[in-house]
């Protein structure tokens, strides 16, 4: 299976027709919009220059980016801004609570930049506003997307122990392609991470996501799809990178919906619980839809809790 050749472009190029969309309604961005500059809080969807996040906004929801705005690492898909970030904000989980709070969320998703200017990454941050959210909103469900803490066990056992609803880190692409993308990260530790999280006692789903465009083979992401299978990932997104700013990687290729429905296919023949893949997915977009379309596995975590 070969990528449709005809729909191939370059960056430089105009986008094809599946990756326009219609800008959504205001709904209710003012009041996320509001929230975040109360609590001066970041996103993911606007320091990653993320193609849904006025959709999320609109719908009142986001995806909180913790442990401040500036990243420790070089990743070439990434725009995120990097350089040495300041301490973190001790007020920071009580604004992220606050924020979730009054926006009504009910799946709140938590990501980070990576810090390895701290001895433990900044799983403690993790691990604060986990119990905080179970303590003071024990209805809202948690997915977690972390780095890789740079390898460091106790860190990342930390986090798994802290049990939230979906523990995910994102593989981003395949290994042939890793190193030139994320210069400053690991394949291999990445999936020994994966694998960790994934052999916790109570059967919490484990997610990870890839993007493709970057000159990647089909037989490739098949490859990286069985290995994911074999770490223990239930949950696995697969989207199209697009060049979010003007120093990062350039696109290699515009992958059809034909080609993303194959793979979703191929990913559902090995058994994931849950695949979404599309030109415009995103690891933590409609991440409570992909939630529950993983219910058995939810199920699972779940009772296993009680």
């Amino acid at each position: 299976m070969e990528p449709d050749k005809s729909s191939s472009l370059t960056e430089k190029l105009r986008r094809p027709e599946w990756l326009r969309r219609k800008i959504p309604g205001r709904g209710s961005t003012s009041l996320v919009r509001d929230a975040l500059d109360g609590g001066n809080l970041h996103t993911v969807c606007e320091e990653a220059g993320c193609p849904n996040c006025a959709e999320c906004f609109g719908k009142g929801t986001a995806t909180f980016l913790i442990l401040g705005g500036t990243c420790t690492r070089n990743c070439r898909f990434c725009s995120v801004t990097k350089g040495t970030p300041a301490l973190p904000d001790k007020a920071e989980t009580d604004a992220v609570v606050s924020a979730i709070r009054s926006l009504g969320i009910r799946f709140a998703v938590i990501t980070s930049v990576t810090r390895d200017d701290l001895p433990d990454g900044g799983a403690s941050v993790f691990v604060e506003l986990i119990a905080k959210i179970r303590a003071e909103l024990p209805k809202v469900k948690v997915e977690v997307l972390v780095p890789d803490f740079a390898g460091n066990i106790p860190a990342i056992d930390s986090v798994i122990s802290s049990l939230p609803d979906v523990f995910n880190h994102n593989i981003e692409t395949v290994e042939r392609v890793f190193q030139e993308i994320r210069p400053m990260g690991n394949f291999n530790r990445s999936l020994e991470l994966l694998a960790r999280a994934a052999g916790n006692e109570k059967g919490m789903p484990v997610k990870s996501g890839f993007m493709v465009g970057l000159g990647e083979s089909c037989e490739e992401v098949e490859k990286l799809l069985r290995q994911l299978k074999e770490s223990g990932v239930s949950i696995v997104t697969i989207g199209q990178y697009l060049k979010p700013a003007a120093q990062c990687a350039e696109v290699v290729e515009y992958i059809s919906p034909t080609i993303f429905e194959n793979y979703k296919r191929f990913a559902e023949s090995l058994g994931f619980a849950a695949v979404f893949s599309g030109p415009l997915v995103r690891s933590s977009y409609m991440a409570h839809e992909v939630f529950d379309r993983s219910h058995s596995a939810a199920e699972l975590f779940q009772e296993d809790l009680s």
